[in-house]
């Protein structure tokens, strides 16, 4: 059994997807970002020059450069780097890889994985923080994958690289790139997507989460274990497929739920899987559900008002305690 980091997953999921099938390609490779983690990935370049490919920095020309690799049968991985950087690539990831299938009758199909660095990860500032899992849902056709511990960083990276006949919008989170998980079935860890996970049982409320939000509410659901309240936590792991089933029977045993996500507030993932919940199992419900998000501002560069907006545990305990009064 080995133990391994979110960050060293990734690069396992990258290294084992190029061994496997030789149509899997890299595009750009700083994976780790700005950190020391990325010494994990800087091998890749070496060991495999002719599919670990870093072209010149541009967004959109590198997206579109997938796009195209995967629609003539290529699994290609493009790498954004800053979440926030999908949005010079717009037209590519939202206008041409998400319907190139639909539009064509299902005759081509795009497996193309766009990797990026998602969330508030210490003094990133306002074009270095967003979390875009709620514009990209906004867009039929792309898978979301949002991995909370290693194992599913490892697993889903391996389906989107080798399985998936979809794009896929990855996710990956640098405040967990430190946490740690013990691993000993590679292939156990490869789960399909669109199965949500419960972390914790409980019966007073459920704490639907995603990505970092996960282990803040395990923090959170300890502090309130203190005070009676028990909570079950449900690790979504992929916004598409949403797997609404197990989210739904949560909600149902326990009659009230907070939804912890990092998106800014207003149309958000949290408000998106509340109006799901509310239209489904209002009558189940004993409480009026609470979200828990980033405040409607821009993510500051000053790292106490970084603090402020941060979605963190002990919001999440308020919201708990909010719907259990």
């Amino acid at each position: 059994m080995a133990s391994i980091t979110y960050a060293e997953a990734i690069a396992q999921a990258l290294r084992h997807a190029l061994e496997l099938d030789e149509r899997v390609v890299v595009f750009g490779n700083f994976f780790g970002g700005i950190t020391e983690h990325q010494r994990h990935f800087n091998a890749l370049g070496s060991d495999y020059p002719d599919r670990v490919l870093v072209p010149p920095w541009s967004e959109m020309g590198n997206c579109g450069l997938g796009t195209g690799a995967a629609s003539v049968g290529m699994r290609p991985v493009v790498d954004l780097v800053t979440g926030s950087f999908v949005f010079q690539a717009y037209p590519q990831v939202v206008n041409e890889a998400a319907n190139i299938e639909y539009m064509g009758g299902g005759q081509t199909k795009v497996p193309v994985v766009f990797h990026m660095l998602t969330g508030i990860r210490e003094a990133g500032a306002a074009q270095h923080s967003h979390t875009p899992q709620a514009m990209l849902w906004n867009t039929p056709g792309l898978m979301l994958s949002l991995p909370a511990t290693p194992a599913d960083a490892y697993g889903l990276l391996m389906h989107a690289l080798l399985e998936c006949e979809q794009p896929t919008a990855y996710f990956s989170h640098p405040v967990l790139f430190d946490e740690t998980e013990e691993i000993d079935d590679w292939e156990a860890a490869r789960v399909p997507p669109g199965t949500a996970r419960i972390t914790r049982d409980g019966a007073d409320v459920t704490i639907v989460a995603t990505s970092i939000m996960v282990s803040r509410a395990q923090r959170a659901a300890a502090t309130l274990a203190e005070r009676s309240i028990d909570c079950e936590i449900v690790d979504l792991r992929t916004l598409v497929p949403y797997d609404g089933d197990t989210v739904l029977a949560s909600v149902a045993r326990t009659g009230r739920v907070v939804v912890a996500d990092e998106c800014h507030r207003s149309a958000g993932v949290a408000a998106e899987i509340i109006a799901r919940i509310t239209e489904r199992a209002a009558d189940r419900l004993r409480a009026a559900p609470r979200r828990v998000c980033t405040p409607d501002v821009p993510v500051p560069f000053s790292p106490p008002l970084e603090r402020a907006v941060i979605p963190d545990e002990d919001k999440i305990v308020q919201a708990v305690l909010e719907v259990t009064r």
